[in-house]
């Protein structure tokens, strides 16, 4: 059997997990005691390995996370109020499936960001596709795109995203152009995607940072 161009085969079928542990079977007599069936299961678990590990490299890359966190790396500090029964259920991604929101809200330092960011990795990691956004850059980048023409394309990716988290909510009072996209981007969600906010604003302020009663109620109902 000619075994370079099988290998060759295997690349130029992107078949690369695959063909890197066929080469490593190929090295070791580890391999010698295992029936043709048992070495190509292992093939295959192999290549399945490798292409999920990619879509989650990608996941994750496509996310932009605005740190490096993970659900067990969460402090349950006492000061910081956290209910680490709510955390375990919010890490089952079951909110994901029912289409839920999540609000995250404290004080400044008590790691919001990172709780959220955290969220966002677990979905990742649930095969779910995230989007990292701060609020003031989500909308920057909507004015941006409607002078260049991107508007509904990007609005369009937003509304798709399973995960949609809003960080840094509330420092800045809202224009008319910002009620009008967080209204339709909530709009275009509600009842079919999950979106985390997080800020140190409380819930009984918002209408005042929304600056339209009308539409700060709309939005809320989202």
């Amino acid at each position: 059997m000619l075994l370079q161009p099988t290998l060759e085969k295997l690349k130029n079928m992107k078949f690369h997990g695959m063909a890197r542990a066929f080469e490593e079977q190929l090295s070791s007599s580890d391999f010698e005691s295992l029936s043709f069936a048992e070495r190509l299961g292992l093939l295959v678990d192999r290549e399945q390995a490798d292409r999920e590990n990619g879509r989650l490299a990608s996941r994750l890359k496509q996310a932009r996370l605005r740190q490096q966190a993970c659900m067990e790396d969460i402090d349950y500090q006492q000061s910081r109020g956290l209910d680490r029964s709510q955390i375990k259920h919010l890490s089952t991604c079951q909110w994901i499936k029912e289409h839920l929101n999540v609000l995250v809200s404290g004080p400044t330092g008590a790691g919001k960001s990172f709780i959220a960011c955290a969220l966002g990795h677990k979905a990742c990691l649930e095969g779910y596709k995230v989007q990292y956004q701060r609020a003031l850059r989500l909308f920057r980048e909507l004015g941006v795109a409607r002078g260049d023409g991107r508007y509904s394309k990007l609005m369009n990716a937003i509304a798709k995203t399973d995960l949609l988290i809003i960080d840094d909510w509330g420092l800045s009072t809202l224009n008319q152009q910002e009620r009008q996209d967080l209204l339709e981007i909530m709009d275009d969600r509600h009842g079919l995607r999950s979106t985390i906010v997080a800020g140190q604003l409380p819930v009984d302020h918002w209408h005042e940072m929304i600056g339209n009663p009308t539409l700060a109620d709309a939005i809320l109902l989202c």
